[in-house]
């Protein structure tokens, strides 16, 4: 019988090409395995083969979306993979949603198993989780040991069409999927159990979790705009030209605080977007459709607000994680609520 064959996604980091600076290269292909795919292939045993290893820039890939899927779709093509296994990108933002992409892509495609891997943080598991079978890994590399046989073990089951587990028992994320079985006991028993649990104190599981919404009670409205002072906060990718702080185009893991005091607007000259989601065009030519300091200053001076803020912060806001935007808002908050800040308006694009 011959070996099940896989093709395995990684970025240009894991592949040993580089990182930041070589987050720009085009897809490739490479024959067997690179980086990771040694580990995966021993988790695999005698039973599956890594034929070929994809590889893609996560900035190629976020600022490239359509043409990377179709490039690397050629490429997966020619090797006719059994399963396709994409990373595990831990919390490796835009290496996360690259990977939940191009897996989603050959899943439809190719009509065929995938599994990927992400910290329950990456914006990629919370994007394709309810499509994609996605093994729950720790925030970090470290854990590679330990996240590639769940990879691996998965990826069997689903290619041989054995029956999968529920995310507990198989490690992946909660897909909403829920499936009908003949339990030992009947549901009233089970009830009085867990009743009973909850009495003497016990912890207890249930059956049918509900989702968690991280809801944000709105603050009162303003009532006299006139007396108070406002800042201008944006996740349309504003920065400085050369970006000096390196903001990512996508998947952000820092914002930045940017000074225009004594400007009436940005000027294309000293001001840019670096983000990837959206088409720049416009953008590049006149900061302001972004972050609208020349309207600002319109209102500044016919006393509509009492004073703007003479800076401005921002990150780029596709792909990025829940956890990195709240850690964002709570640091730079402290500074506007220091400096008298008392509302603030955030452009999006």
């Amino acid at each position: 019988m011959s070996k099940i064959r896989v093709v395995h996604y990684i970025n240009n980091f894991f592949a040993g090409i580089g990182g930041e600076e070589k987050a720009d290269i085009p897809p490739e292909i490479r024959e067997g395995v690179v980086g990771p795919g040694m580990a995966l292939r021993s988790a695999l045993k005698d039973e599956a083969e890594v034929v070929a290893t994809v590889i893609c820039g996560d900035s190629y890939f976020g600022e490239n979306i359509e043409e990377a899927k179709t490039e690397l779709l050629e490429m997966i093509k020619q090797y006719e993979p059994d399963l396709f296994i994409a990373g595990p990108a831990f919390n490796a933002g835009r290496y996360g949603v690259a990977c939940g992409t191009i897996a989603k892509a050959v899943e439809e495609e190719l009509n065929i198993p995938v599994v990927t891997g992400m910290y329950i943080e990456n914006p990629g598991a919370d994007m394709f989780k309810k499509d994609l079978h996605i093994i729950e890994t720790k925030d970090s590399a470290a854990d590679m040991r330990k996240a590639i046989p769940k990879v691996a073990k998965l990826g069997l089951k689903l290619v041989k069409g054995e029956i999968v587990g529920p995310p507990e028992e198989e490690g992946y994320l909660v897909r909403g999927i829920r499936t009908n079985y003949f339990h030992e006991k009947r549901g009233s028993e089970r009830g009085v159990d867990m009743l009973v649990k909850i009495l003497n104190g016990e912890n207890i599981t249930t059956e049918y979790p509900m989702p968690n919404f991280d809801r944000v009670e709105p603050n009162s409205a303003i009532k006299d705009m006139s007396k108070i002072k406002v800042a201008l906060v944006t996740s349309g990718g504003i920065v400085p030209q050369g970006n000096p702080d390196r903001i990512e185009s996508s998947s952000a893991t820092k914002y930045g605080i940017y000074d225009f005091s004594g400007m009436d607007s940005l000027t294309s000259d000293k001001f840019m977007t670096i983000h990837g989601g959206y088409d720049r065009a416009y953008v590049l030519e006149n900061p302001n459709l972004v972050v609208p300091l020349d309207v600002m200053r319109d209102l500044e001076r016919e006393g509509v607000i009492g004073e703007l803020a003479n800076y401005f912060v921002t990150t780029t806001g596709t792909g990025t994680s829940v956890g990195n935007a709240k850690a964002f808002g709570e640091a730079f908050s402290k500074k506007l609520v220091e400096d008298g800040v008392e509302a603030v308006i955030l452009t999006s694009t």
